[in-house]
């Protein structure tokens, strides 16, 4: 498989763009790559870079292409939207139905408002449970990823972790020191902490997919609703990646707890830059105009994402019993037959699933849980697997710390070419070792 018009791009990127690209792990840096790949157009549960290589995706634009690329039925109204008007910076009756469309199917959401991007509505749901408790401190979990502003990057996952590092330069000692920080799991010293009461919320991922994809127990979550309530500390459950990937109502619909807050992304915009928040009535009655905690966006609500979104969520509802058992399955048997292929090469592996999520982490420990556990992974090994299989046409994530994504445009036939190819990067490993 060759690369030349994606290396010729690269060579231009890094001219007019930091490292070539605007976003870090999509540099392919940690898989010891020298450029990316550059993606011309996708289609079902393929994409096709500027060399017209073919591939399958199992990236999914990082989830939200849970019914594949350019599927039609979404196609057909953003046409439709696009038709319309771009964007108005007044309000369009598209975002009262999306709104009703996802309070339906989060219970703990009485009113959402809608953001451009994941990191803004997480912003936005931490200055709102400042003022609504007024507490400045607030609480999250090593390795958990809530976007990129200020206070939610101490000791984050994901992008930061695959460049090495666990916090960002930029960011003020006053910041850091109101931000907290905990082990994921570790209800102990939440506990600790929350009896303070000077912690105006906790964050956190419910199923963390920034450290690699981290099994979550159910108890946790409920000692942690119950401490929040105890110490009247908001509860922010961050459901960008998972909400509509894991079930319709999220993780907090799988465990049946409910958050104060929620904030969502991805999905809800079928593909197209969106984010949101949502909780309860007296807490989101604080947002101006009603209130006096600020928050603005021009593309807020901008009516090509609120159709492709309200489109996809109302066909996951429509088609619920069938996709979300499918994804789950393919799942299933990738896990299956991936540790059956390391069995059969000794290749150490620990594979983490959920719905339509996986991640396989090379390590010799049969439970990967923590941040430290995912770090222990083997870098190399991962290396080897990216790259083997991104030559026999298959994109898997670039970082050893991002889960792996399916579609439902995803068949049989890929499945099993997926395992082909990767019992050749696993005897690849074999032989290293």
């Amino acid at each position: 498989m060759k690369f030349t018009n994606s290396q010729n791009i690269y060579k231009e990127a890094i001219k007019v763009i930091p490292g070539g690209v605007n976003s870090p792990v999509r540099a392919f840096k940690s898989v010891n790559k020298e450029f990316p790949i550059f993606i011309k157009s996708g289609k079902g549960s393929k994409i096709y870079d500027e060399d017209n290589n073919e591939y399958l995706d199992y990236i999914c634009s990082w989830g939200p292409m849970i019914l594949g690329h350019n599927h039609e039925k979404i196609m057909v109204g953003i046409r439709e939207a696009i038709e319309l008007g771009s964007t108005f910076g007044l309000p369009t009756k598209g975002e009262v139905e999306l709104a009703e469309l996802v309070i339906s199917c989060f219970p703990s959401m009485d009113m959402v408002r809608f953001t451009t991007s994941g990191t803004e509505a997480t912003m936005t749901a931490i200055r709102l449970a400042r003022a609504y408790t007024n507490r400045n401190k607030i609480l999250k979990f090593n390795g958990c990823y809530h976007g990129h502003s200020d206070s939610l990057l101490v000791s984050s996952g994901s992008g930061l972790l695959t460049d090495g590092y666990q916090d960002s330069n930029g960011i003020t000692e006053g910041t850091l020191k109101d931000t907290l920080t905990a082990d994921f799991g570790d209800i102990e010293t939440v506990n600790r902490i929350l009896r303070t009461k000077e912690v105006s919320c906790v964050i956190i991922e419910p199923i963390p997919a920034n450290m690699g994809l981290i099994n979550t127990e159910k108890k946790f979550l409920e000692e942690l609703r119950e401490i929040c309530t105890e110490t009247e500390t908001l509860l922010i459950f961050d459901e960008v990646i998972s909400g509509f990937r894991l079930a319709l109502g999220g993780v907090q619909e799988l465990f049946n707890i409910k958050p104060d807050l929620t904030t969502l992304g991805k999905i809800i915009g079928g593909g197209y830059p969106v984010g949101a928040l949502g909780g309860k009535k007296e807490i989101m009655n604080m947002l101006a105009p009603v209130g006096r905690v600020y928050h603005a966006g021009t593309l807020s609500g901008n009516p090509i994402s609120v159709r492709a979104g309200f489109d996809t969520i109302s066909y996951l509802i429509e088609n619920k019993n069938i996709i979300y058992k499918q994804l789950e399955e393919n799942v299933n048997y990738l896990a299956e037959n991936i540790q059956k292929i390391a069995n059969k090469y000794s290749v150490n592996i620990c594979i983490n699933k959920v719905g339509s999520l996986f991640t396989i982490f090379f390590t010799d420990l049969d439970k990967v849980s923590t941040l430290e556990d995912s770090k222990n992974s083997s870098d190399l090994n991962y290396s080897i697997y990216f790259n083997t299989m991104l030559q026999g046409g298959i994109v898997t994530p670039p970082s050893k710390y991002e889960a792996h994504f399916i579609s439902f445009a995803h068949t049989q036939e890929d499945l099993d070419k997926t395992l082909e190819i990767l019992e050749l990067a696993f005897k690849k490993i074999s032989n290293r070792d």
